[in-house]
């Protein structure tokens, strides 16, 4: 089935499994541009998604997905598809739900006098930015809508299609606080090939941050996940980073990976099919939760924070590029395992590494979403303004938490 010819005009509610009680849903459509994948296409009842009272930088997520083509082994949004009654797998990747008339809703609902123009995210849950962004083109529409209300917003991406709205969100910049991230882990594009089937290439990432700064916008660099005995060397690490300061990163943060229930065994069935010599390592790094364990996080920050430093990351240091629209590069400690070159400035690390921080969306008093009776879909560490990412609330020695309803699905 092509894409020609198929406007929303008929309401078909019960089409997609677990999405019957949500009024809009219209119909499920496939393409031989996208070879199994089928988007099942809803009329949204609300763009805004509220998460207030978790501690995180922001109160409002947009969320134009559901699922996502990327396909990250890795990826933290996978488990909110069961809310669909749709597995963590491969229906993850090619059961994709589309807001289609996301920006038309967001438009009325920033005009209620009721809004008071808080800061807005973008990417929290999965990539706006996915290769479906090119046919159903959400974006545009989001940006002008966000913008034109006095919202600042921030967007979180792995997506080169981000390009082709470089002149909107330049415009945007002129108007409210934007901040822009770009989340690029794996400098190895055969690696990449195989855990990140359908990212953008490694070139094609480093690109797209040269083309954002030359547009005049901060862009912050989420190296996450770093794999433990597949990306965490020092050679590894020092090539990559590099490379981030030549395109002209605005900073950069590391985060080691973390494997929560409804991502590990997906993540674990590659590993052993590709790496088997690590499962036992991997089982045992992982044993005690979703973290790895403290003493390995000690050895990376120790490992992280010179290169850091010598590529202009680091804490305290002053990168060469000045900082636009108020983001600064001073460097915190910002999670467990997380190593950051782009924290909030003048602001300290109080994270030890054996300090438990739990994400802030694992709290199970976190409120129910408002969009589309989803579950909210919030990432804990980002900042909308400056499009960086600061350290949740630390809690010392907290206990497992079940699979969190709000997940990411950036890292």
């Amino acid at each position: 089935m092509r894409w020609a010819g198929q406007q929303l005009d008929v309401e078909t509610p019960g089409a997609l499994p677990g999405l019957g009680s949500i009024a809009g849903l219209v119909r499920s459509v496939t393409t031989p541009e996208f070879k199994g994948i089928t988007f099942h296409e809803v009329v949204a009842r609300s763009a805004l998604n509220s998460v207030p009272g978790t501690g995180l930088p922001f109160n409002w997520t947009i969320n134009p997905y559901r699922g996502c083509t990327h396909a990250c082994r890795y990826c933290f949004a996978r488990p909110t598809h069961k809310y669909l009654e749709l597995d963590t797998g491969q229906d993850f990747d090619r059961q994709i739900v589309v807001k289609t008339n996301v920006a038309d809703v967001l438009r009325r609902e920033l005009a209620r006098p009721s809004w008071t123009h808080e800061q807005v995210a973008l990417g929290t849950n999965t990539d706006p930015y996915q290769r479906a962004e090119g046919r159903y083109q959400l974006m545009p529409g989001i940006i002008e809508a966000l913008a034109s209300s006095g919202t600042p917003l921030s967007v979180l991406t792995k997506g080169t299609l981000l390009r082709r709205d470089l002149h909107l969100l330049s415009a945007a910049s002129q108007e409210v606080s934007v901040g822009i991230g770009i989340s690029l882990a794996l400098g190895d594009e055969e690696l990449r090939r195989r855990l990140e089937p359908g990212v953008p290439s490694v070139r094609g990432r480093l690109d797209l941050i040269r083309a954002i700064r030359e547009a005049g916008l901060p862009c912050g660099v989420m190296v996450a996940p770093v794999l433990p005995w597949l990306t965490d060397s020092r050679e590894h690490l020092d090539h990559l980073f590099g490379q981030l300061a030549e395109a002209g990163a605005t900073g950069v943060t590391t985060l080691i990976l973390h494997l929560r229930p409804g991502v590990k065994d997906w993540f674990m069935q590659w590993l052993a099919r590709d790496h088997p010599e690590l499962v036992s390592r991997y089982e045992s790094l992982y044993a005690h939760g979703s973290y790895a364990s403290p003493s390995f996080r000690r050895a990376f920050e120790k490992k992280a924070r010179p290169l850091l430093d010598k590529h202009g990351f680091g804490r305290g240091s002053a990168h060469r590029s000045k900082p636009i629209n108020g983001t600064h590069t001073q460097g915190v400690v910002e999670a467990p395992g997380a190593t950051s070159g782009w924290g909030d400035p003048g602001r300290p690390s109080t994270t030890h590494p054996d300090q438990t921080a739990p994400a802030a969306h694992s709290d199970p008093t976190l409120p129910a979403a408002q969009s589309d009776q989803s579950p909210p879909d919030a990432h804990p560490d980002h900042n909308p303004t400056t499009g960086r990412f600061r350290r949740p609330v630390t809690r010392r020695h907290a206990p497992e938490r079940p699979t969190p309803p709000v997940q990411d699905a950036l890292f």
